[in-house]
């Protein structure tokens, strides 16, 4: 069609949001079990817990970093395979063979779906297993307690410093909280403008049908010259959530650096306590159950987001190819064909993304635990730090 708008993908607006929390949750994990480490391994049972409980979330991770590959490559077929299939299938009027490599794809996201699925009640039982480990060592942490002893100077700062801390980790945790919930609301609002924008437009219709992503075709908007009005609504709420996400990212770089302060001030504090024969509380396998908790939902929402591909599947095959008129008329077929070869782009992007949180699990199982090789009794005052 010489008259149609290029839809050219803007390259970050396929990155998907769970995928970027999966880096700070794999981080906080490995610094609850480095804590976990420093600061009971020199109790043997408490030692044997946790090294126990962190290899299994580093095998848990090397099924995870499977399961994305899986994801990469499903995309990858998807741009290599079913869409060049799909427009051969549509240059030659063959809906019945379009319908069979809807099929094949739909059989690719069920397997990773499924897959899924297993690693998600694996973060479960895995959850779990830290929730015993926790009980063990507190078992063990009462077994252990003499007499209570005045806290030296030293300790009493450490715990007013953190005091300190943790009220201001607070305030960041419910402003982001805050922004996070506005984020989602105006960003239910931006596609719910969106997709009423694009089912009263033929072209953008059609190659929404085989894109997931709004800011795809948020930018496709603009790029078919819609009328001012709509441009400009859909701009402003566009830009709003852009400030809004600017506000996000800005809040988590704070978080990350007072739970880096805590951590360390964590650190100084379960050492002094230490010197006193009293056994540590398990608080930093507190924090791990919370990032594996996170990791869990970031894995359901991936589900989600296959399961949703998986009905715009289904959508295409029947509202597309049971009625054969469509591949007889020459505009639709040029239309179909060039939603395809830009939904490519899209998946090709959406594949490097998937291969970039495999590397994430792949350097959690590979070097973040090395902690675990150090004699906890080698342990000089300088290595709790």
């Amino acid at each position: 069609m010489a008259d149609s708008k290029e839809l050219v993908p803007a390259h970050a607006l396929v990155r998907p949001g769970f995928i970027d929390e999966l880096v700070p949750s794999s981080k906080q994990i490995t610094l609850g079990y480095n804590r976990s480490y420093r600061c009971l391994a020199k109790f043997p049972k408490c030692e044997k817990l946790i090294r126990s409980r962190a290899l299994e979330t580093q095998l848990l991770y090397s099924s995870s970093e499977a399961t994305l590959w899986k994801c990469m490559g499903a995309s990858e077929n998807q741009v290599s395979t079913l869409f060049p299939n799909l427009i051969d299938a549509v240059e030659k009027n063959k809906p019945t063979m379009a319908i069979r490599y809807l099929e094949n794809a739909r059989h690719w996201i069920t397997d990773i779906i499924q897959q899924v699925d297993k690693i998600i009640e694996r973060y479960d039982q895995h959850n779990q297993d830290v929730s015993t480990t926790i009980s063990d060592i507190i078992t063990e942490k009462r077994k252990a307690e003499k007499k209570s002893h005045d806290l030296s100077n030293e300790i009493k700062i450490l715990e007013d410093t953190l005091e300190k801390l943790n009220k201001e980790l607070t305030m960041i945790s419910n402003k982001l909280r805050e922004t996070e919930s506005q984020i989602c609301s105006k960003s239910h609002e931006l596609e719910t403008y969106v997709n009423n924008v694009a089912s009263t437009d033929r072209d953008l219709t059609i190659f929404a049908a085989f894109v997931p992503f709004i800011g795809i075709i948020t930018k496709s908007i603009y790029d078919a010259a819609t009328g001012p009005d709509i441009s400009q609504k859909t701009r402003a709420l566009e830009n709003e959530l852009n400030r809004l996400t600017s506000e996000k990212n800005s809040m988590k770089h704070q978080e990350w650096t007072v739970q880096l302060k805590i951590h360390t001030e964590k650190v100084k504090l379960a050492q002094k306590k230490s010197e006193q024969g009293a056994i540590p509380d398990p608080v930093p396998l507190g924090e791990v159950q919370q990032c594996l908790t996170k990791i869990q939902d970031i894995l359901i929402q991936l589900k989600s987001f296959w399961e949703k591909v998986l009905a715009m599947i289904d959508t295409i095959k029947h509202k597309t190819f049971v009625d054969e008129d469509l591949v007889d008329d020459t505009e639709e077929k040029e239309l179909f064909i060039s939603s395809i070869q830009e939904a490519s782009k899209v998946w090709k992007s959406f594949s490097v993304f998937c291969g970039e949180a495999t590397q994430t699990f792949r350097e959690q199982t590979k070097g973040a635990y090395k902690f675990l090789e150090t004699d906890p009794s080698a342990l000089s005052n300088e290595a709790w730090i």
